[in-house]
């Protein structure tokens, strides 16, 4: 707990050096935990900025509104509108430039404040584009300058009493899903959330899951003790459920899981820019 302490501290003084602040709030654990923390910090002087899209789980913005209601956060909702962007809708390897780019941009059209990302240590090792768009808008990483992980992010969460926020499981965008060079759909993505929704119903909340679009189909990846789990008629079961859901009708495959599985680099590209 003492470093959670440490860490608050810390971030509190980075926090309090800014006049105003605007927190990209994607509501996941990392963002989430950056604005309540921004709030206490700086009141009124800080604005939480959550970006809708078809990208956007509507869990992760009925999320952020719950507690910025019960927190009494100053909330802006806006559409960074990355799908009007044929570089993002073109879904290539550093799709997330495009999308934090124009997220960004957005922030800074509605605020003169600092913009302020949860970027955390543990995401510098990771190939992130959306890092170099952050760059070019001058965009601060309070976690980062603090030394923080992703562990320490988790620990703030609980020291903060933010209830689950602090076991949410990690959630990239639904367009993370889209395998590298298919187009990005909303209808596509709608299905994604509807297939995860549901499997997640019937498998429980342990259960690590991700429902892939690949150019051969769909591919329901699983943790490896719940794959092996499965019995065949459950998977039966699963694929029939999934296909009766709109868009749902393609070949459909179960495998491991893997992180970022969809996305497909270039071998040239380095590990982060």
């Amino acid at each position: 707990m003492s470093e959670a302490n440490d860490a608050a501290l810390e971030l509190t003084r980075i926090l309090g050096a800014f006049e105003v602040a605007a927190v990209a709030v994607s509501g996941g654990v990392d963002s989430t935990t950056l604005a309540a923390l921004a709030h206490r910090a700086l009141g009124r002087r800080a604005t939480m900025m959550h970006a809708v899209s078809p990208a956007v789980p509507p869990d992760a913005t009925r999320r952020v509104r719950d507690l910025a209601a019960a927190e009494g956060w100053q909330l802006h909702i806006l559409d960074a509108g990355e799908f009007a962007d044929p570089r993002y809708r073109a879904n290539p390897s550093d799709r997330c430039f495009y999308c934090k780019t124009n997220l960004y941009a957005g922030i800074a059209a509605a605020t003169r404040a600092q913009i302020l990302s949860g970027t955390n240590r543990d995401d510098l090792s990771d190939w992130r584009p959306g890092l170099k768009a952050a760059a070019e808008h001058g965009v601060r990483h309070p976690y980062v300058e603090a030394g923080i992980d992703k562990a320490g992010v988790r620990a703030l969460s609980r020291k903060l009493g933010l209830g689950d926020i602090a076991e949410l499981p990690a959630s990239p965008c639904l367009s993370s899903r889209v395998e590298t060079g298919i187009a990005i759909d909303p209808a596509d993505l709608a299905l994604v959330h509807a297939a995860e929704t549901l499997l997640a119903s019937r498998l429980g909340a342990a259960a690590t899951l991700r429902c892939r679009v690949r150019r051969t189909g769909l591919v329901v990846e699983l943790d490896a003790t719940t794959l092996a789990s499965l019995a065949p008629e459950q998977r039966a079961g699963l694929a029939a459920a999934i296909a009766a859901l709109p868009g749902g009708d393609r070949p459909l495959a179960f495998a491991p899981y893997r992180m970022g599985s969809a996305f497909l680099r270039p071998a040239a590209e380095p590990a982060n820019v």
